[in-house]
């Protein structure tokens, strides 16, 4: 995507942050993503994270709408690009935070495998500095590895 596009991947992950965040920056994204209905992976990838983030701010009667939803873009997403780590962090990081009645978190244990071998081979894995970074903090500080894995990813430079 050009840096001009609405969906460049830096302007998304800023977006995404921020809504992660904000009520009221969660709506923005939630509408800003709605519109989007072309086929790149990651952009569907973030479409899905504003559809749960929606979620999370949605009523009682909502939430599970707007959950299923994100859980059918991810899908299209990850059927798109199956070996994209972003599209597979975005799905991992929304599923870890669903409760687990909902059975929407099957793919939890898939994700983390795929993202602990695609940082372990950084600078080769494919994800630019800020997205690296990004996906081994959360895996790290929300201790989503082990001890021994958040050492290896330690002694991995950006």
């Amino acid at each position: 995507m050009p840096a001009t596009s609405p969906y460049h991947l830096p302007t998304l992950r800023r977006h995404y942050e921020q809504a992660a965040a904000d009520k009221d920056a969660g709506e923005k994204f939630y509408k800003l993503m709605a519109d989007y209905n072309d086929k790149n992976a990651v952009v569907l990838g973030y479409k899905g994270a504003a559809e749960a983030i929606r979620a999370r701010d949605a009523s009682m009667f909502n939430k599970l709408t707007y959950v299923q939803a994100a859980s059918r873009t991810f899908d299209q997403a990850v059927a798109l690009d199956p070996a994209n780590a972003e599209v597979r962090f975005l799905r991992f990081s929304v599923e870890t935070n669903l409760p687990s009645f909902l059975g929407l978190s099957q793919h939890v244990d898939e994700d983390r495998q795929l993202l602990v071998q695609t940082l372990l081979k950084h600078p080769k894995s494919g994800l630019d500095t800020e997205a690296f970074e990004t996906v081994r903090g959360f895996l790290v500080n929300r201790s989503h590895v082990s001890e021994a894995e958040a050492q290896q990813l330690a002694r991995i430079g950006s």
